[in-house]
């Protein structure tokens, strides 16, 4: 009998979930050759833990909790499977229930990420994040800011931008071409008409379905809405999430106050923003996942390439 799909499947590149900067340091500064020779000698020492290794530790823990297979993690690597085995050594050392992976010898692996089925895309490449969220599927770069993981407890914490994460950046555009007071009349206006959804809508929804096999008092896994919104423009957040049917367990509106400290009191393992800035000043903080996608990257983007 075929086994059954689990119901969240999330990527995750090699540099995301283990530090490689020493090995990315030889591959950078003496080359290919020499990054295979120092992998192959290094094969048997334990690589240390990247930004995401506390995330996929408590992601894949909720198999535990629940006794079932309903979350899996893949592992997407640019490495070769020659130069991947300290990789997949390092995942035995540690006890990771990881065993489905792609090494594709220095090409992207981004185009697996839907042939593998999966919701979520984890990275440290810029570039691989932008072409997942172009085929589809929630993305999000890794900043390094150092950020300490928390270790006293199992349970998962998730915070979440609203416009261009969750949401569509539909408002988002209003505000960026004419203010914010043009962005509350029109979210006024348009209270009782549900947003459409942002490159994470899809993700949400599955991470809620796995939170509904849970008591609701009881669930290892909780989110928040954490946004610059605030009131009026909140109804309509709130309605659509409820025509969703999706429910978050916080909602911050800050009405435009920096978000690093709520988001270290919410205990964050993982922030998806789509702005830099606000990614930057969590990251040393909480780790923090930058959503390259809507009108104020398209803008980050074009003036760039003015300079």
């Amino acid at each position: 009998m075929p086994e059954l799909a689990p119901q969240l499947t999330v990527a995750i590149s090699s540099r995301a979930l283990f530090d490689l900067n020493d090995s990315n340091a030889v591959f950078e500064e003496q080359g290919l050759q020499a990054y295979r020779r120092y992998q192959i000698e290094q094969e048997d020492q334990i690589l240390a833990p990247g930004e995401a290794f506390a995330f996929v530790q408590k992601l894949l823990n909720i198999n535990k909790i629940l006794g079932k297979h309903q979350v899996e993690v893949i592992l997407l690597s640019r490495n070769s499977a020659d130069t991947g085995l300290r990789i997949f050594n390092s995942i035995k050392a540690y006890e990771l229930e990881i065993t489905r992976a792609a090494f594709c010898g220095g090409e992207s692996p981004y185009r697996y990420v839907r042939a593998f089925g999966c919701t979520l895309f984890l990275s440290t490449h810029a570039d691989d994040v932008v072409h997942a969220l172009d085929h589809g599927v929630a993305a999000a770069t890794l900043l390094g800011g150092g950020a300490q993981p928390r270790e006293d407890s199992n349970d998962l914490r998730l915070a979440f931008d609203g416009d261009s994460v969750l949401f569509s950046d539909e408002a988002e555009r209003v505000y960026q071409r004419d203010g914010l007071d043009a962005f509350a009349r029109t979210e006024t206006a348009a209270a009782e008409q549900p947003l459409d959804g942002g490159p994470f809508k899809a993700f949400l929804s599955a991470l809620h379905g796995v939170q509904q096999q849970f008591p609701e008092h009881d669930c290892p896994i909780r989110t928040a809405l954490v946004t610059a919104r605030a009131a009026p423009a909140h109804e309509r957040v709130i309605r659509t999430l409820r025509a969703w049917d999706i429910r978050l367990d916080e909602s911050l509106f800050l009405g435009g106050m920096d978000k690093t400290e709520f988001l270290t009191a919410f205990g964050a393992d993982v922030f998806f923003d789509d702005q830099t800035g606000h990614c930057e000043r969590a990251s040393p903080h909480v780790p923090a996942g930058h959503v390259p996608h809507g009108v104020a990257n398209q803008k980050q983007q074009s003036d760039a390439d003015e300079q």
